[in-house]
């Protein structure tokens, strides 16, 4: 299970409140409502961290523990962070799998003294951070998205929903619960909700395992439809989520669960979050996370980006777009019509050189505004999140004049275009919003609004009236300060603090004559420090008490002005994020086209047939790895037929290690991946019939941390391959069976390629070192050989990287070992060992003379018994008390 790298504080680790001080009273509060968080408490410009949270804090972001004061005879140990830094103390401990509240202060020091002296200022956790509610530009990758996901189960269907909290986008997936794995990997969620019950489930485990998120465990209750539904209106503010789509029960309880977790984490802050999105058992491509991993589509093997296919095919120019692509790629479509509808896009911008060119210089100017909107929604934004919509509605005004006004179908845009296009127009409302802005807001407005200065001169008539008064008072105190040195022959300056206001300040030496006060000396001793003496007027005071009012007065009205502005965009959330979302999708689809144009990739047919056919095929990934070394990459050709109609539907592939199998393997299934994202493929041609499940076992790797090694790894991927591929799947598979003993592996190969090929009947690659398998060539109806050819030459091995017809006489693995570097001494006894072996007449054994290569029958299924369907068709948890005494009488009655 994904875990922090510490183990994370829990209610159990609260120390007692009796004999605390206030304050420390104040912070065990607070803690008590966050147990399982790092508590950061605000104490003036720092966060304080007391207690276990202190101990961990230290340990996981290398500050320093001391300690504060005692607790029950025992000393309070203690860390800080400077208020300033959060964001990256909070950036560390989020990657490592924990999660931050923060308790800020709500008041000025002042306020709480008004209450008495020993007032303590109150304070109040504002939020609870968490790794799948990041909202920060700091804390957020701008090309990933970050997403929070939650699962639930009710009535043997699974269901997903996740919300990109940063965005503002929310999906929700009904899905069989053995796609329950794939459909949760294609979102690659930073952070899982799981209720209790679900976590014991080994199946469910293994699932969340595979999602790379870090797992939190809620409790089953909050699942329940009827108050899971009710959180969910709550949360968008409906009476109803009818007008949303029927949702299944466990599509509810699935976002009852992320509303849930949203009430806690965002302390009662609603985001602005769009209606969800519905997709069914047949809306992507399912992608197991093995097959993911596999085929290193948005994330290397390594973890890393660089290096996989997204990467690779990248060429979007906004954050937004990066993400879009991203989803594009991780959760390709299943319907043809849609995939259609992309590849259309994408072929009408490829057509089109100068538009696009255009539209992408365009869109470098658009800033992120779907997270601008989300933290201005949140109460966490400032101005220059203001001056990031300003810049995207007037981004996406140019846009959309950029392409041709009448919308003619045959020659304008294709209807995903056109749709996008529809959403960049602006409303009456977006469009007043944006003349607000351009009108109202500084071209460089600053971080925060409580620094002031981002509302532009004439705006609002007061504000300049405050401001004229503030600055003015600033002239009136420099003539002061010469006027004070002329006078009094001492150089002062005129300082300003907190405390004192505006003071007069002067060294200890030049201002000893004044220390030694006369009748009519105007000056009046404030303070003595080490080495200044600091003193005041009559007339400093007035103006003091002037200038202060002045300057509140003008910030006040821009913070005014500041939360319209704000109220206003979080009203129009939804028509921002629209706009945000078609700036997103025109990003992808200009750069889908670009990278099409630049390795000369072309559209692929896509239909309900049943056929797989790539001429002059290339993997994207390693042919420009391939170029940059400035090396000429060789391509392939690959037909399947799930139809059995004159073509193969499986093919062995043979041929020496390092010619390409794998390569060969990983680059067909990564081509159905970009056809059914919507883009073009790299080959001369492509016809592709949809698939439904994509599945790769292409390397090895073990898992020791649940005592699975690599063989067993293998026969667990291989029997979910068995268990789940259809007719309409795409399979390819890599030396099965090579982890164990010859004749054991040769039999696993054998049998799970017969089970392929007559049950399953997918459309399969299978590459393999047992040369014997060549045989199932003459045995089965819809089996062919394929291998990649390799030469020697003057005692080496050419590799030639080329898929052609037919067996491979022979592996080649001495030679291959001496290219590897073995010794030369352990090559020749290698070949001398070798020629023994192929010499012996007895190792040769006719595999037609072996029952166990026919092909077995499965087991007939047990017998079927009325009291175990009927045990099997109840769900304990879903039933009322009189509901399950009614069952227990129907159960009675049953005869055995």
């Amino acid at each position: 299970m994904n875990a922090p790298l510490a183990h994370p504080p829990k209610a159990a680790d609260l120390p007692s409140a009796e004999g605390v001080t206030p304050v420390m009273a104040q912070f065990l509060a607070a803690k008590a409502q966050a147990p399982d968080a790092i508590l950061f408490f605000r104490m003036g410009d720092f966060y304080e961290l007391f207690f276990r949270d202190a101990e961990i804090a230290a340990a996981a972001l290398g500050i320093t523990l001391t300690k504060r004061g005692k607790h029950q005879g025992e000393d309070i140990p203690m860390a800080g962070v400077p208020v300033h830094a959060l964001d990256g103390y909070l950036a560390r401990l989020i990657r490592q799998g924990f999660k931050a509240a923060i308790c800020e202060q709500l008041e000025a020091p002042s306020e709480a003294k008004k209450r008495g002296s020993k007032a303590v200022v109150h304070r109040d956790i504002v939020r609870v951070v968490t790794p799948g509610t990041l909202t920060e530009d700091s804390l957020l990758d701008a090309r990933g998205a970050n997403r929070l996901a939650a699962v639930a189960i009710r009535k043997g269907r699974a269901a997903v929903a996740v919300v990109e909290l940063s965005a503002g986008s929310v999906d929700v997936v009904a899905c069989s619960l053995e796609d329950l794995a794939a459909t949760l990997a294609s979102f690659r969620p930073s952070e899982v909700l799981v209720p209790d019950r679900l976590f014991s489930d080994e199946a469910a485990k293994a699932a969340l395992d595979g999602s790379g998120g870090v797992v939190q465990v809620l409790p089953q209750a909050l699942t329940e439809p009827v108050g899971a539904r009710a959180r969910v209106e709550r949360l968008y503010g409906v009476a109803s989520l009818d007008g949303y789509g029927a949702f299944e029960e466990a599509e509810v309880s699935a976002l009852g669960l992320i509303a849930a977790y949203l009430e806690t984490t965002q302390a009662g802050k609603i985001p602005a979050l769009s209606p969800p999105r519905r997709s069914g058992d047949t809306g992507f491509l399912a992608i197991d996370p093995a097959t993911r991993l596999s085929l290193e589509i948005d994330r290397t093997q390594r973890g890393e980006r660089d290096g996989s296919l997204l990467a690779c095919i990248d060429r979007t120019v906004t954050s937004g777009g990066a993400r879009a692509l991203a989803e594009r790629i991780a959760r390709p479509l299943r319907d043809t019509t849609a995939i259609n509808h992309g590849l259309d896009a994408v072929e009408w911008l490829l057509e089109r050189r100068d538009l696009r060119r255009d539209l992408r210089d365009g869109l470098k100017a658009a800033p992120d505004v779907a997270r601008a909107v989300s933290r201005l929604a949140l109460g966490r934004g400032g101005p220059r999140d203001l001056a990031a919509i300003r810049t995207g509605l007037s981004v996406a005004e140019g846009i959309a004049g950029l392409f041709p006004p009448e919308r003619n179908p045959l020659t304008g845009p294709p209807a995903r275009l056109a749709a996008c296009l529809e959403r960049l127009t602006l409303s009456p409302d977006t469009g007043g919003l944006l003349v607000d802005l351009a009108e109202g807001l500084v071209a460089e407005p600053p971080h925060l609004a409580r620094d002031g200065g981002f509302v532009n001169p004439a705006f609002r008539p007061e504000l300049d009236e405050a401001r004229r008064l503030r600055d003015d008072s600033r002239r009136v105190v420099a003539d002061l300060e010469a006027r004070a040195v002329t006078d009094s022959g001492v150089p002062f300056k005129i300082r300003h603090n907190a405390v004192l206001g505006y003071f007069l300040e002067a060294s200890a030496r030049a201002a000893e004559p004044l220390l030694r006060p006369t009748g009519d000396s105007p000056y009046i001793h404030r303070q003595t420090l080490a080495n200044q003496v600091r003193f005041t007027t009559v007339e400093l005071s007035e103006l003091d008490a002037k200038i202060s009012q002045a300057g509140h007065r003008a910030l006040a009205i821009e913070g005014d002005t500041f939360e319209v502005w704000r109220r206003t965009v979080q009203s129009l959330a939804q028509p921002l994020q629209a706009v945000a979302e078609a700036l997103a999708e025109l990003d992808a689809h200009a750069a889908l086209a670009q990278w099409a144009e630049e390795v000369g990739a072309v559209r692929p047919t896509v239909d309900d047939t049943a056929c797989f056919e790539v001429t002059a095929g290339r993997h994207p990934v390693v042919e420009a790895a391939v170029k940059s070394a400035g090396d000429p990459y060789t391509p392939n050709d690959c037909r399947l037929d799930g139809s059995g109609a004159g073509c193969a539907r499986l093919s062995i592939v043979t041929g020496p290690n390092m010619a390409g199998k794998s390569t060969f393997l990983r680059q067909n299934a990564l081509l159905v991946v970009l056809a059914q994202a919507g883009a073009f493929v790299p080959a001369k041609s492509m016809r592709l019939g949809v698939v439904d499940r994509l599945f790769s076992r292409v390397g090895a790797g073990d898992d020791l941390a649940r005592g699975r090694s690599t063989f067993m790894m293998e026969m667990v991927e291989t029997a979910a391959i068995l268990t789940q591929a259809t007719d309409r799947s795409f399979v390819v598979l890599d030396e099965i069976g090579r982890g164990t003993a010859t004749y054991d592996g040769l039999a696993i190969a054998w049998a799970v390629a017969e089970a392929l090929h007559d049950r399953n009947r997918a459309r399969t690659l299978f590459a393999t070192h047992y040369h014997e398998l060549a045989g199932l060539e003459t045995r089965l109806a819809h089996v062919c050989n394929l291998s990649m050819k390799a030469k020697e030459w003057n005692g080496d091995l050419v590799f030639l990287h080329e898929a052609a017809p037919g067996a491979a006489d022979r592996s080649y693995g001495v030679q291959v070992a001496k290219l590897a570097g073995v010794p030369a001494a352990v090559v020749g006894r290698a070949r001398e060992v070798l020629d023994r072996l192929e010499g012996e007449k007895s190792a040769a054994i006719s595999l037609d003379d072996l029952p166990l290569f026919a092909i077995a029958e499965p087991p007939p299924p047990p017998p079927s018994s009325a009291l175990k369907d009927a045990l099997s068709a109840i769900e304990p948890d879903e039933l009322s008390p009189r509901e399950a005494l009614e069952a227990l009488y129907r159960l009675k009655a049953i005869k055995a």
